[in-house]
């Protein structure tokens, strides 16, 4: 087993930051050896905005970073800290209209070919 370098994140745990730490806090778990598991973004009620949360994983350790972002407001990108990233935030973009800044690929709101202009925003 190798020797952890972790962050004192537990299993489970969701840790609320604001969008201006994102970049620093993703960069931290990286530089510890942490993998990007998943990112999920949902709507929140009455147009407040979106909520995202970034799912990390340590070998058997599932680690969370929450964040809420208002309508329009922009977010930057972790697609340079881990390239995969891409992926998510493009869909973040087409379907909730979250405007990600500096994606390393950016399909320009053309990644999925769907009925509605941001069908999941409200």
């Amino acid at each position: 087993m190798r020797q952890r370098r972790r962050s004192n994140m537990t299993d489970g745990e969701i840790k609320v930051i604001t969008p201006d730490s994102l970049l620093n806090e993703t960069m931290k778990l990286h530089e510890e050896g942490w993998r990007l598991v998943q990112i999920c973004a949902r709507a929140l009620k009455d147009g407040e905005g979106n909520e995202i949360t970034y799912s990390f994983g340590d070998e058997l350790i599932l680690g969370n970073l929450r964040l809420t972002v208002k309508p329009d407001e922009p977010l930057n990108s972790i697609s340079h800290i881990y390239p995969t990233a891409y992926f998510y935030e493009n869909e973040m973009h087409d379907l909730f209209g979250i405007d990600v800044q500096m994606m390393t690929v950016d399909f320009g709101g053309h990644f999925y070919k769907i009925g509605a202009e941001t069908p999941f925003k409200k």
